[in-house]
C-alpha cells in the first residue's frame, strides 16, 4: 500500500476522474421529465466531460433517447480513454469497434447520436444496437477529437454552441470557469458540483439572483462515485470500497446544480411561528448577531414563519429554497462588506482566544458572530434570507 504522501499525490492527480453512478443520473433527470415531460423534447443534450466508453451519462441518455424525445446527444471525453479502440465494456458483449484504416491514435472521443432503433432485429433497443450503428457509421458518428477534449477547446466550444442542455459531472477543480462558460453561451444545465461551490463569489450571485439553483436528488451529503481501476484507494477505509471488481470512493458534499425548473423548487417549507419554535423546540429565544441586524437560525426547520426581519441560515437551506417563499439577501461570509457586517472588534477577539479557540482572527474580521451568555460563537457559512412579502 502506498504511504500517505504518495497516496495524497496520486489522489490529487486523479481527483477529477469520478464516474457518476447510473442510478444517480436516472433519478435526477427523471425528476425534470416528470415535472415537465417536454423538458428534453427536441433538445440537443451535450455531455462534454464524459468519455463515451465509460460514462453513465452517455449510457442513460442513449438508452432513454426516445423516451425523453431528444433531437441529438453529443458526448465528448475530457481526457484520453484508457479503453478506446480496445474493449468496449459500455456496449455489453460487443467487444471491439474495428478501427478504421488510417484512423489516428485516439486521445479523446466524440459521439454524436441522432437516431436510435433496434438495428439487429432482436426486438429491443440497447447499447449493442448503438455499437452496430457506430460501426456502420450510419446516422450516428464516432470520431476522435483533434485535441484533448478540454471543454474550453475550440472544437468543444463549437459543439457547445449546437447544444441546448449540458448534463455532466465536470471537474470540480475547474467548476468556476466551467459554469462561466455555460452562462456565457446561455445554456441550460444539470451538472454535479461541490457543496462548497455554493459560496464561490462567481457562483453565489447566480443563486441569489435566481439564475442558478440546486437540483432535486442530492442534498449535499456524501455520495459514492466509481473511480478508475488505478485510483489509489485504502482497503477497509470507510470512504472507499471495491464491488464486483470496481473501485468506489465516498465523496463529501455533492450537489446537482441547474437552471431548469423542477417540482421541488416550488414546494414551500412547512414552518412554525416564532413562539412555537421557542416553546416546543429551542426552549430559548432566538439570538441576534453581534455585528449584524439578523437572527441566527441554526436549523432550517426552525425558521420562524412570522419573523419579518433577516435570518442567518445554514447553506443546506438551499436544498429546500422556494423563491416564492423567501428572498436571499446575501452570503454572510463572501458578501460581508457589501452587506455592511461590522468588524468583530478587539474584545471579541480577546474572548475568542480566552476560550481556547485556535482560528486566526483579528479585530477587523467581519464574519457573522454572536454570544450565548459569555461564550462567543462563530457559525459556519450562513446565508441571509427573509420571507417574501405577501
Amino acid at each position: 500500500m502506498a504511504n500517505n504522501s504518495s497516496f495524497s499525490k496520486a489522489k490529487k492527480a486523479k481527483s477529477d476522474e469520478f464516474y457518476t453512478q447510473y442510478d444517480d443520473i436516472q433519478k435526477e433527470i427523471e425528476a425534470y421529465f416528470e415535472y415537465n415531460s417536454d423538458t428534453f423534447r427536441g433538445k440537443v443534450v451535450y455531455c462534454n466531460c464524459d468519455d463515451p466508453f465509460e460514462s453513465n451519462f452517455f449510457r442513460y441518455f442513449v438508452l432513454n433517447f426516445k423516451k425523453l424525445g431528444l433531437k441529438q446527444l453529443i458526448t465528448t471525453s475530457y481526457k484520453p480513454s484508457p479503453v478506446a479502440n480496445t474493449q468496449l465494456g459500455l456496449f455489453g458483449d460487443d467487444k471491439t469497434l474495428v478501427k478504421s484504416k488510417g484512423r489516428p491514435k485516439v486521445t479523446a472521443n466524440k459521439f454524436i447520436i441522432n437516431e436510435v432503433h433496434d438495428i439487429d432485429g432482436d426486438g429491443e433497443f440497447n447499447l449493442k444496437d448503438v455499437a452496430k450503428q457506430l460501426k456502420a457509421n450510419k446516422h450516428n458518428e464516432w470520431t476522435p477529437l483533434d485535441r484533448d477534449g478540454d471543454f474550453r477547446s475550440d472544437e468543444c466550444v463549437n459543439l457547445l454552441k449546437r447544444s441546448d442542455i449540458v448534463v455532466t459531472n465536470p471537474p470540480f477543480s475547474l467548476f468556476r470557469p466551467y459554469i462561466k462558460q455555460l452562462f456565457d453561451y446561455k445554456k441550460n444545465l444539470i451538472i454535479i458540483g461541490s457543496l462548497n461551490a455554493i459560496t464561490y463569489k462567481e457562483i453565489f450571485p447566480l443563486i441569489k439572483n435566481n439564475k442558478l439553483w440546486l437540483g432535486v436528488t442530492m442534498d449535499g451529503r456524501n455520495k459514492w462515485f466509481q473511480v478508475p481501476d488505478d485510483y489509489p484507494i485504502r482497503e477497509n477505509a470507510a470512504n472507499s470500497k471495491i464491488e464486483a471488481g470496481k473501485k468506489f470512493l465516498f465523496v463529501k458534499g455533492c450537489l446537482w446544480f441547474t437552471n431548469l425548473d423542477h417540482g421541488r423548487r416550488h414546494q414551500s417549507i412547512p414552518l412554525m411561528t416564532k413562539s412555537d419554535v421557542i416553546k416546543f423546540v429551542t426552549k430559548e429565544p432566538f439570538i441576534k448577531y453581534d455585528n449584524y441586524d439578523a437572527i441566527e437560525v441554526s436549523l432550517v426547520k426552525n425558521i420562524p414563519s412570522d419573523y419579518k426581519g433577516v435570518m442567518g441560515v445554514p447553506i443546506s437551506f438551499l436544498n429546500k429554497y422556494n423563491p416564492d417563499q423567501f428572498e436571499i439577501i446575501g452570503n454572510g461570509q463572501t458578501m460581508a462588506n457589501e452587506l455592511g457586517i461590522k468588524p468583530v472588534g478587539q474584545k471579541f477577539v480577546d474572548d475568542y482566544y480566552a476560550q481556547g479557540n485556535k482560528g486566526q482572527i483579528n479585530a477587523k474580521w467581519n464574519n457573522l458572530v454572536y454570544h450565548i451568555g459569555e461564550k462567543v460563537c462563530v457559525p459556519y457559512q450562513r446565508i441571509l434570507i427573509k420571507h417574501k412579502k405577501k
